[in-house]
């Protein structure tokens, strides 16, 4: 995964590597490492989308206070 890759685009690497399995692609020595990479895109995003609902959630809070 590529530092500093936009959450954009690790869903579109995400959805390019489900494909690519569901299509029967990769064969059985890329299987794990495309799992791997898989795994991790899953938890960037995650986290991303965690983060910004928390800053989300602050502004929101912020501006009721105000």
């Amino acid at each position: 995964m590529k530092k500093n890759m936009k959450y954009e685009e690790a869903v579109r690497e995400l959805e390019r590597i489900v494909a690519a399995m569901e299509s029967g692609e990769p064969d059985i020595d890329s299987l794990a490492a495309q799992l791997k990479e898989a795994q991790e895109l899953i938890k960037y995003c995650k986290d991303k989308l965690t983060k910004t609902d928390e800053e989300v959630r602050k502004i929101l809070a912020a501006q009721e206070e105000a």
